[in-house]
Formats: structure tokens, C-alpha cells, sequence
């Protein structure tokens, strides 16, 4: 099979989804019944970290481990990579010891450049640009408690960053619309966007993007390397809360998703976050299951057991 990243959402297409969507069904399964999953045994995933993680450390370390791989952690601080070596020259050397890398970095121009010189796969683990496994995470957990998201409305509240750019653009695979709502000077960036995208409307107000959701999402207020702006982010952002008012905007049955770490009184409220809308930690531990997916098709191809 050619090599195949994923460092964007656009990157695969919708049959290809709706695999990974069945094959995390399956995954998930056999992680809850105890059931042992090495398809991926003698294979070694590179994790390469310039960000700091949590959940896409352990997610992608814990996922390998169960599926009979190892994973390697590398710290740029740690690394050649953090004494000035370029990006192609790793890339070229950490293909030929593994089968596939994860990054998690800041410009979408990094690993777009080591994803041209790897002789492997290469998984976007964030970028100041794009998340797309959280996204798939996300609408993986839409449609195990909900069924289809094709025709539904998710509402953004909040920055334009890389999560909204990664919903952005699996609204134009999976065919629904977002509703996007930011604060003035933190609207979306029109070179991000596809120009043929028109799944998305953007709404002044908060409260009318939450109109008639079926889901209502949001993230951070300061995301990581823009810590310096958090005094203005805090003062433009008030209003853009998702608390209980705009919910009730929503569908009845709407969910709530957030991809953590949260702000309890700044981006959320603590009735929503912790409230029976919520599927959050859902949301987390999917990111689990569908990364596996994401994994074991990038390595092997599509698999029928």
C-alpha cells in the first residue's frame, strides 16, 4: 500500500472513515471484553513531542502497547531535533528505524516537511493549525450516541484554532454544518479554510450558533503558545461561556464535547461540563480506540477480522 498520513482531517476520504468508524467499533469492543488485539505486534511507533500532552501521549503510548507495538517517546528538548537539526534530515533518519511517527508540534509547515521526507506514515498528534484525530475522536463519539452526524448541526463557541479548522473540514467529508461563533480579531482565517466549503455559517452571537445544534462544542480560550495573549483573550472572550442558556438553545437531546484540558468559568460551565449533556469523558477515552484504528489502517491497510 503507498504511504498514507494523516495531518490533516481532508487527508482521507469518506470510505475511509466510515472503515476507521467500524474498525474502532470493533476495537472497542474487544478492549472491553478483555480481548487480545495485536495486529500491530513488532511494530514500533516514534512519538516526537515539541508540545506538551496528556491525553495524546497516553492515548497514542497506551493504543500501541495493547495492539502488541512499542512506543517511543522523543522530546524535541531531548533530542537532536532541539539542537537544530532539520526537520528532513529526522525524518529521514526515524523512518528507517519504525513503521509509523506521530508529531505533535506547533506550524503545520513542520510536519508537512517531515511527512515529505519519511519513508513511513506520518500522524498530525496537533498543530497550531489542525487536531484531526480529535476530531475523529469526536465525531466517532457523536455517532455512537447518536447515530449519523451526515445532516446535523454542531455548533463552535469560541477561537478559531486548530480544532475548529479540523471540524471545519470534517464537515465537508462526513456532510454536516458547523455553526461558528468567535469574538472579534479571533475569527476564522480565510487561508485555512477550503474556498468550495460551504458546511459552515458564522453567527455574531454565541448564543444564536447554539440554535437548534445537535452538538455544541468549544475548547481553551489561550491555547498552548499563545499564553502571552491571556489577559486580552480572557477580556474578549467573555460571553463566549458555554453555560446552561445556550444549551437549552440547542436540541433537547444536544451534546456537549470538549477536548480538555477544561476551564471550568471561563469556556464552560461547570452544569454543562459536568452535566448530563456531556459526553467528555467519552470523548477522551475514544481517543483511545480510534487512534488504534487510525494506526493499524495507516501500517496495514484495511483488515477484515
Amino acid at each position: 500500500m503507498a504511504i498514507k498520513h494523516f495531518l490533516q482531517f481532508s487527508d482521507l476520504k469518506l470510505d475511509e472513515f466510515e472503515y476507521l468508524i467500524e474498525r474502532t467499533r470493533t476495537i472497542k469492543r474487544k478492549f472491553k471484553n478483555y480481548e487480545p488485539h495485536p495486529t500491530l505486534a513488532d511494530r514500533t511507533l516514534v512519538m516526537v513531542f515539541e508540545k506538551n500532552s496528556t491525553r495524546t501521549r497516553l492515548s497514542f503510548e497506551a493504543g500501541m502497547h495493547q495492539m502488541g507495538g512499542a512506543a517511543i517517546y522523543l522530546n524535541t528538548r531531548d533530542s537532536q531535533l532541539g539542537r537544530g537539526e532539520p526537520v528532513e534530515d529526522a525524518a529521514q533518519v526515524m523512518s528507517r528505524m519504525c513503521d509509523v511517527i506521530m508529531i505533535r508540534t506547533f506550524g503545520q509547515d513542520i510536519i508537512e516537511r517531515f511527512a515529505a521526507n519519511s519513508r513511513v506514515p506520518v500522524i498530525n498528534g496537533l498543530t497550531n493549525e489542525h487536531h484531526p484525530c480529535q476530531v475523529l475522536a469526536d465525531v466517532f463519539t457523536f455517532i455512537e450516541h447518536r447515530g449519523s452526524i451526515k445532516g446535523k448541526t454542531v455548533a463552535w463557541v469560541g477561537d478559531a484554532n486548530n480544532m475548529l479548522y479540523s471540524w471545519l473540514q470534517a464537515a465537508q467529508v462526513f456532510d454536516f454544518h458547523v455553526n461558528v461563533s468567535t469574538p472579534k480579531r479571533y475569527e476564522i482565517d480565510p487561508s485555512l479554510v477550503a474556498e468550495d466549503n460551504t458546511h459552515y455559517t458564522l453567527f455574531d452571537s454565541p448564543s444564536d450558533a447554539c440554535q437548534g445544534a445537535h452538538l455544541v462544542t468549544t475548547d481553551v480560550w489561550t491555547s498552548m503558545g499563545f499564553e502571552e495573549e491571556n489577559a486580552a483573550r480572557l477580556k474578549a472572550f467573555r460571553g463566549w461561556i458555554v453555560d446552561s442558556e445556550k444549551m437549552q438553545r440547542a436540541q433537547p437531546d444536544a451534546l456537549f464535547m470538549h477536548c480538555l484540558p477544561a476551564h471550568r468559568g471561563e469556556e464552560v460551565s461547570a452544569e454543562v461540563i459536568d452535566g448530563p449533556q456531556s459526553v467528555v469523558w467519552d470523548e477522551a477515552e475514544n481517543r483511545l480506540h480510534v487512534q488504534k484504528a487510525l494506526l493499524e489502517y495507516l501500517v496495514l491497510g484495511k483488515l477484515d477480522a
